[in-house]
């Protein structure tokens, strides 16, 4: 009579790669599923642009700035997943996936899942609309390709930076001129040289977020929001809110016919993307995608939105793909209650002296208000908004009730310029 295995099966391990910002959400992802998370982090220092690491999040952290040696570290651990945990961590998690033989959306596009530029080509080539464009080190030759394409605005920026870092809308050569100047004097949100700038037709319309989540190519859209935005003099714009949109409202499934030709153009196979979509009058038209979790993600304001978050999923997709795929492949979200996040904008301009608890205790009693980050400490600098990552709070609503998500918005743009005192 044989005697039965009773082993206790191993416990798999999950790899994040830089995990910066929304990053922050996998170890808790990971660990419900039951899996052990490790850090690889690819630069020798953490770098001090984004909301960094929480390194105790997780069993070890792996330093590892040199290419050659990072799969073979990570490989040592036998890992079922590696993930990016930021925009910059996705060719090394594509890379270290790859050669390990786990789930991955490999290497060959990998420069068009992070180049604008490769991005936008890449859909030219399969026939998916997308927009007019030109790339170059040469300021010259940028406003020349302006001025010949002859269609006033266009849009100038970084090829492979995120959080609208460097984004400007540009009436004329001159602005053109300006902004490709800017851009090639300066560096990245990533901490990168920047050796080129691109151009873009300007795409008129409304703009969306669509999140999706794969488990081998079966997508599931978990969420689209519409991005409410203040142009700003400067020719850069502020993204004020994003606006959960219910499933079936327009344009909704156009966007995820969309969206859906554009990762079978990319190859996206595997994990969360995130979408940037501009709905023209020709139809919806992209601005972006990235291979991550959406950096506005909070998994508790979510789960209340959505009844659940691109984190969790990312996750599950990751480590039990038949039951993701039972679940959710081929699906679309349900909007269980209406959301805002506020990415508050201030014209202050200083170094905070104190941050003022209760107003910030004021906003989180709002009936709405899932979670209030703020963002600056007292001794930091604070300048007006200029971008995404110059907001001087980030505000997640949600309420069953329009009228009090409407009233607790408002009272929230009320109190967010009383938060800091500035010298």
């Amino acid at each position: 009579m044989s005697t039965p295995d009773t082993a206790t099966p191993a416990v798999p391990t999950a790899v994040v790669v830089d995990g910066y910002g929304a990053g922050n959400f996998y170890p808790a992802a990971f660990n419900a599923l039951g899996a052990r998370v490790v850090h690889l982090q690819t630069t020798a220092e953490l770098m001090p642009t984004m909301l960094a690491p929480d390194l105790t999040a997780y069993e070890d952290n792996i330093v590892s700035p040199d290419e050659a040696a990072q799969a073979e570290l990570v490989g040592a651990l036998s890992p079922v997943a590696v993930v990016p945990g930021q925009e910059f961590a996705v060719e090394a998690a594509d890379r270290v996936s790859e050669v390990l033989g786990v789930k991955s959306n490999g290497t060959a596009l990998t420069p068009a899942r992070r180049d604008k530029f490769e991005m936008i080509e890449t859909l030219r080539r399969a026939g998916v609309r997308c927009a007019d464009q030109f790339k170059s080190d040469d300021p010259s030759l940028i406003v020349k390709w302006a001025e010949d394409f002859g269609s006033w605005p266009v849009v100038v920026k970084p090829l492979d930076s995120a959080g609208s870092d460097s984004v400007f809308v540009c009436r004329d050569a001159g602005e053109v001129r300006s902004a490709a100047g800017t851009i090639l004097a300066g560096g990245t949100l990533f901490d990168a040289a920047t050796t080129e700038a691109l151009v873009q037709s300007y795409l008129k319309g409304t703009e969306y977020i669509v999140d999706t989540v794969s488990a081998d190519g079966r997508q599931y859209v978990c969420g689209v929001w519409e991005y409410e935005k203040t142009l700003l003099p400067t020719g850069r714009n502020i993204y004020n809110r994003d606006i959960l949109v219910a499933p079936d409202a327009d344009p909704v499934p156009a966007l995820i016919a969309y969206v859906t030709e554009v990762l079978a153009a990319l190859d996206v196979r595997w994990g969360p993307t995130h979408a940037e979509v501009i709905v023209t009058d020709e139809g919806p038209v992209l601005v972006e995608i990235a291979t991550r979790l959406n950096g506005n993600l909070n998994p508790a304001f979510h789960d209340l939105c959505l009844g659940h978050n691109q984190a969790q999923l990312s996750a599950l997709a990751y480590l039990r793909p038949e039951e993701f795929v039972r679940r959710y492949g081929g699906g679309v979200y349900r909007k269980l209650q209406s959301g805002y996040t506020y990415n508050a904008p201030t014209a202050l301009d200083g170094v905070v002296s104190a941050v003022d608890q209760e107003a910030v205790a004021a906003i989180e009693a709002l009936p709405s208000t899932v979670v209030t980050g703020v963002r600056y400490r007292p001794g930091t600098r604070i300048r007006p908004t200029a971008d995404l990552m110059t907001a001087a709070l980030r505000i997640c609503l949600t309420s069953p009730d329009d009228a009090q998500l409407a009233a607790d918005y408002e009272r929230a743009r009320e109190l967010k310029d009383t938060v800091y005192q500035v010298n």
